[in-house]
This record gives structure tokens, sequence and C-alpha cells, in this order.
């Protein structure tokens, strides 16, 4: 018989709670960072969220992405949202046999280098290729800090944070 305390029927809800405050935390940390052009950890959490807990990664990613238009605006870089960081999830999904801090410290430092490039897509639809070029190549160096911050945040909080994590995840008997 079922403990009157964890009924399954409480199951779904408790992922959903956890999907939205794994997105509120993407979003508190990104705020925390903002002072520091294109270095954020989010990047760093999606991957961790998706390695451990990839079921509510979605939700995670969707609660993100709407606090992110709440706070600044439904414009262009909006839409861009709307696909690189769920690509980043599966990405990082695929991936999910390689455990070593080096390797995703390198796939996380060229998803921010390449980031630009992903955003400039929208930009192929909504004006023009040259003008969709003309935007990635501006942002070169932009994405050069944003792959230089993921890829040390990375190689230094990947470790401790997932193993945080699958602690917690154990806590909870997700």
């Amino acid at each position: 018989m079922p403990s009157p305390t964890r009924s399954n029927a409480s199951r779904p809800v408790r992922k959903l709670v956890l999907s939205g405050l794994m997105g509120a935390l993407l979003v508190v940390s990104k705020q925390a960072m903002s002072g520091i052009p294109n270095v954020e950890p989010v990047t760093l959490l999606i991957i961790l969220f998706a390695l451990e807990l990839p079921r509510e990664t979605p939700g995670a990613i969707t609660v993100f992405i709407l606090l992110q238009g709440v706070l600044y605006g439904f414009g262009l870089w909006w839409a861009m949202y709307l696909y690189v960081w769920y690509l980043l999830a599966l990405l990082a999904w695929l991936l999910r046999r390689m455990d070593h801090a080096l390797l995703w410290a390198l796939f996380s430092g060229a998803y921010g280098l390449c980031f630009g490039g992903l955003c400039a897509a929208v930009y192929l639809f909504a004006k023009t290729p040259a003008f969709a070029l003309s935007w990635w190549l501006s942002g070169l160096p932009y994405d050069a800090m944003h792959g230089t911050g993921n890829f040390v945040i990375m190689l230094f909080l990947y470790r401790p944070l997932r193993t945080a994590l699958r602690t917690i995840k154990r806590q909870m008997q997700l």
C-alpha cells in the first residue's frame, strides 16, 4: 500500500514544480551574472539538467524562455531562444554517456562560440542572408567571450554540481 505522504498522484505535481524551480534557477543565475557580458551559467545548468533530469528539462527551458520574454520583451532575440536552448539540451542528452569535465568544457565553449551563428538563423527569415551574416560577424567578439566563459564555468563547476545534483535527485527519489 502506498504511503499517504507520497502517493503516485503527487509525483507528476512534484515533477512540474521541479521544472518550474529549475526554470527559475536559470533566470536567477543569468541575472546574477548579467554584469559580465556573455558570461552566464545557463549553458552549464541546462547541460546538467539534461543529463540528470531529462524529463523536467524541457519544462525548465520553457519557464526560462517565457520569463526572459517577460523581463526583456518579446522581440526577434526571443525567437532565437525558442530553439537554441532546446537544441543545447538535446545535444547534451545525446552526449549523456560522456562524463569528463574537460570534454564538457570543450563542448560548452564550442556552443558558446557558435551561439551567435545559431541565433543568426532567425535573421535569415526575418531579414536577409546578408543581414544575418553581418549580424553574426559583428557579434563574434561576444561569441568568443561567451565560449570562453562557458569553458571556464563548465571546467570548474561541472563535477561538483553534477555530484550535488545526483545527490539531490537520490534524496528526492526522482
